[in-house]
């Protein structure tokens, strides 16, 4: 039996988020806590009641290979203006509070019912909603559960909150979901590889959260190797596999000619982005700072994956799904610009930040902060040196910590060397 890892350790919280459970808890105590901060007016919601979805789907990761699924539901009796907005980050999610966000997550109900993630025929419940993940609008639906709907709120570092649930028994499209040309075609292909259908999807302007979505439904791939994927999984595949062939261009790309820094907050995450004129390579240092929602110490934990020129091998394991959102966001912009470079995201997380809200967080910020007029400097010393003064954590641990940094300097001590003998 695998041993959790010492409670005690610095920066467990902090590397597990509340979504791994490190410690050997079967909860977290800390989202418990945030549970309470945030609490979730009852309301009422039958049994039998119609409704409509953004669309919105979901797939859980307990008990996997028997997972919990299904779409989420927009019920009548709390009926949202705006339903689509209520699951797509892109819409605009970067610019409202958190206590929005919470509302919008707390007006769909999440219906479920539990499937082998590889056995995915022979079921009206899935036939239904994939019929209805598939569609570019909302779609009234008629659903009855089993029983009237718990009300709790779920929170989770990679996907936003998640509110209301309950078990369904039956569900019913009202109308005939819209699909546009681009999904039907990479749905009902089922010569194509799953990675291809994503990257095929992006490129015909679906966003990161409707090829997700469509990809977790088991909508995508060779038809014997199509299968439900949880919600979590799928965000990070997502971003994993555009960014890959963004990256892909990117290395054909000129390199930058100077340093630019970026910077960007949202929801009390401050990032300072990085960009250095060398070949590709990428670098995510994340903290939380004492006293913030997954660090109660008084010291700040420092955690930090990256990649050079060859790419990764393994999951980035210690900032998790936050990397591939961040590198997504930095792929998007440096073939939008068609240049190459080395860059290094600092994200800086403070106590306002008081309940997880998604990986979205952090590639909608890098996204947005990436559209502003970067400061450009002539020397790496200069850029660090501002983002020192950005962050409250000091930076020599941000220094300390960086694997691409002590790389640069180390370059730097040995072609001084060569020079120094070549003189001799």
């Amino acid at each position: 039996m695998v041993r959790p890892p010492d409670a005690s350790k610095a920066g467990l919280c902090v590397r597990c988020k509340g979504s791994r459970m490190l410690c050997g808890k079967t909860q977290c105590p800390i989202i418990l806590k945030q549970q309470a901060i945030i609490p979730l007016k009852r309301i009422s919601i039958k049994k039998d009641f119609e409704g409509a979805s953004p669309p919105s789907f979901f797939v859980g990761r307990h008990s996997y290979p028997n997972v919990l699924i299904g779409p989420m539901i927009n019920p009548m009796s709390i009926r949202s203006d705006s339903i689509k907005i209520l699951d797509e980050p892109e819409l605009g999610w970067i610019d409202h509070r958190i206590e929005d966000l919470v509302k919008f997550r707390t007006s769909l109900l999440r219906t479920s019912f539990r499937m082998n993630v590889n056995k995915i025929t022979n079921s009206r419940l899935l036939d239904t909603s994939q019929e209805i993940i598939q569609s570019s609008r909302k779609v009234d639906t008629e659903v009855q559960l089993e029983k009237e709907p718990s009300f709790r709120m779920m929170y989770d570092s990679h996907s936003p909150p998640i509110g209301p649930s309950g078990t369904l028994k039956k569900i019913k499209v009202a109308e005939n979901p819209i699909i546009d040309r681009p999904v039907d075609k990479a749905v009902s292909d089922t010569d194509f590889k799953a990675v291809n259908a994503v990257n095929y999807l992006y490129g015909h302007n679906l966003t990161v959260t409707q090829v997700m979505r469509i990809l977790s439904a088991g909508l995508l791939g060779i038809q014997n190797n199509r299968k439900l994927v949880p919600t979590r999984w799928a965000i990070t595949a997502t971003d994993d596999t555009i960014s890959k062939q963004l990256i892909s261009k990117i290395k054909d790309y000129p390199q930058i000619s100077q340093y630019f820094l970026f910077s960007g907050r949202h929801f009390d995450n401050h990032f300072q982005i990085l960009l250095i004129p060398k070949e590709w390579s990428f670098e995510m240092l994340e903290t939380w700072n004492p006293q913030s929602s997954f660090n109660p110490s008084s010291s700040p934990v420092i955690m930090d994956d990256y990649e050079f020129y060859q790419g990764r091998k393994t999951y980035a394991s210690n900032v998790t799904g936050a990397y591939y959102a961040a590198r997504l966001g930095v792929a998007e912009y440096l073939n939008k610009i068609r240049k190459q470079a080395t860059s290094i995201i600092f994200r800086e997380v403070s106590s306002g930040y008081i309940v997880p809200l998604g990986v979205w967080v952090i590639r909608e910020t890098v996204r947005k902060a990436l559209k502003i007029q970067p400061k450009v400097f002539s020397d790496i010393n200069s850029a660090l040196k501002e983002i020192g003064i950005a962050f409250q954590v000091s930076l020599k641990h941000w220094i300390k910590n960086s694997k691409i940094i002590e790389q640069i300097k180390y370059q730097k001590t040995l072609f001084d060397y060569v020079e120094r003998k070549k003189v001799y």
